[in-house]
């Protein structure tokens, strides 16, 4: 199976009649790959993606931001460690998004995103985004009163207005060469028990447990629904979601990956083409190098 398969089919570029229950989050789309074959399928993919950042960087219009939101343990920090493994560290940055501060409670909702956009030639990873205050926030509304909102604008109309304000902001990104690339990844809640429990039974694990995790899993289904009606709201050919099956880790990777190939493929990106007086240049830098 090719990469432009994978990435086409949990591709969501139109929300309306999405729903959750309809992606296994087991799915692998009948590949059965034992895991040194899944590496090198993954290791094929890691090198072309090097291969068009470096087209990106070069290219220097274009800018690509890629948006990782899950339930916890669904592999977000393993996502981004193995599918960028190859990418130069001076063209990429990775922003993770915890629970907001003070300063940022003072601020509207996408303001400390915001300043993590990247620059034209960069490709930027949000680790968790704005989407949050659609997802925990619709969750736990009492944190809307952090927010040190007036109280008639905290309607039970809220939900949508963001909705409406992430799509408006999304397409204003793609007109001025803003590339975003959205991934849930949706592991189901039999895995997500048994990824808690291994974090428990390991030592070296301990540290990536926190008991507001299992806090969180009470609230599951709500999750579900406002994960559901975020996606359904927010996908839109310019800012598409990416649904991608996450109880097997080894697929979920080949999914992202291939994903953002095909959108940085999409792009046609090209290495500037000197123009006479930069080959002059070039031919003359050769020549003095010829003769020292």
């Amino acid at each position: 199976m090719k990469l432009a398969k994978l990435a086409k089919h949990y591709r969501i570029a139109h929300g309306r009649g999405f729903r959750l229950k309809d992606v296994d989050p087991g799915d692998t789309l009948g590949l059965k790959l034992e895991h040194e074959a899944a590496k090198e399928m993954l290791q094929k993919g890691v090198e072309r993606l090097a291969e068009l950042q470096e087209r990106l960087y070069a290219d220097g219009r274009w800018a690509l931001l890629i948006i990782f939101q899950a339930m916890d343990a669904a592999g977000k920090d393993g996502a981004i460690k193995h599918v960028m493994s190859g990418v130069n560290p001076q063209g990429c940055r990775v922003s993770s998004f915890r629970a907001p501060s003070e300063e940022d409670f003072k601020h509207d909702y996408m303001w400390r995103n915001l300043a993590r956009l990247p620059q034209s030639g960069e490709i930027g990873i949000f680790n968790r985004s704005y989407y949050e205050e659609t997802l925990v926030v619709r969750v736990h509304q009492e944190l809307l009163q952090r927010r040190h909102l007036p109280s008639r604008l905290v309607t039970g109309k809220i939900w949508k207005q963001r909705y409406h304000d992430i799509r408006a902001v999304e397409r204003y990104w793609a007109r001025n060469a803003i590339v975003t690339c959205k991934f849930f990844l949706h592991v189901s809640k039999a895995e997500q028990r048994r990824r808690f429990l291994s974090r428990l039974d390991e030592p070296d694990k301990h540290w990536k447990f926190s008991p507001a995790d299992l806090a969180e899993r009470q609230h599951w289904d709500e999750y579900a629904t406002a994960y559901e009606d975020a996606i359904r709201a927010t996908a839109a050919p310019e800012a598409p979601w990416h649904v991608v099956p996450a109880d097997n880790k080894w697929f979920t990777r080949l999914v992202v990956a291939a994903s953002i190939i095909d959108r940085l493929e999409a792009l046609d990106l090209k290495y500037p083409k000197p123009d006479a007086s930069k080959l002059r240049q070039l031919r003359a830098a050769k020549r003095a190098l010829v003769k020292e």
